[in-house]
């Protein structure tokens, strides 16, 4: 998501469903922020926390993203990872060698220095518990995105079914399977599907039909639930349009490419 949106960017919900303008609540605003830790978690990703001064007057909602602007460079965004409630900034930055950008973040917050944010952005969040089940799906790093609500309904009362799919090309890509097989373990309410392509020859497009299929297979009452997506466009649009086709109310689909990759 590079607009990253390891989440990336990744509508304008009523309130009872948890979606909301979330910049008009909290207006993005610049931070200079420390690097605490990066550190490589997979062939390609890296995990960085970022301390923000005055932290707790820093406000975002689970779901949302922040941008890094290096100077001379145009911004580069990336989903929080962490909980709203989470003292450090949580980013998952998937790093391979034909993405420039992600590389010059890489070096930048490893050079030591202070680094620019600016944060909240997007709409496709969580502001509370909502009331019905939720199905999460991501590809690749749009994980970092469904562990920031993950990890902000688990401080909340909610009990509906939540199901996270994700999706990514081999197991070494799910950098952090442990994690969700975690949460399920410690869950009764919680189902962890991860769905692995396998086949170095198929492209990654198939790989998306794969997911589809896989959230699908679920059975799910799709008049009442509420689902979040994060990856690629391809992949984001492909499920929406399978899923208002078995009859979930547009409404309850999420995802922030919807804002930064519009149909035309």
């Amino acid at each position: 998501m590079k607009i990253v949106i390891i989440a990336p960017m990744q509508t304008d919900m009523k309130l009872e469903t948890s979606a909301l303008m979330a910049t008009v609540n909290h207006p993005p605003r610049q931070y200079l922020a420390k690097v605490v830790d990066v550190r490589s978690i997979s062939h390609d990703v890296f995990r960085v926390e970022l301390k923000l001064p005055r932290r707790r007057e820093v406000s975002f909602y689970a779901g949302q993203y922040l941008s890094v602007n290096l100077p001379d460079h145009d911004p580069c965004y990336f989903s929080i990872a962490s909980s709203p409630s989470a003292e450090h900034i949580e980013l998952h930055i998937q790093a391979s060698p034909d993405w420039v950008s992600a590389g010059k973040v890489i070096d930048a917050l490893t050079s030591g220095q202070d680094v620019t944010v600016q944060l909240p952005n997007g709409r496709a969040c969580l502001t509370a518990a909502p009331e019905r089940p939720l199905l999460l799906v991501a590809a690749g790093t749009g994980f970092a995105q469904m562990k920031s609500l993950v990890e902000f309904l688990q401080e909340t009362p909610y009990h509906q079914p939540l199901t996270l799919f994700w999706g990514a090309r081999k197991h070494e890509d799910m950098y952090l399977r442990s994690l969700a097989q975690q949460w399920q373990e410690n869950s009764d309410t919680f189902t962890f599907v991860p769905v692995v392509g396998n086949d170095e020859d198929n492209d990654w497009g198939g790989h998306h039909e794969q997911l589809v299929r896989a959230v699908l297979a679920t059975g799910a009452d799709w008049q009442n639930v509420e689902v979040h997506a994060s990856g690629s466009p391809v992949m984001v649009y492909t499920l929406m349009d399978a899923l208002l086709e078995q009859g979930l109310p547009e409404s309850a689909f999420f995802s922030d490419v919807l804002e930064y990759a519009p149909r035309a």
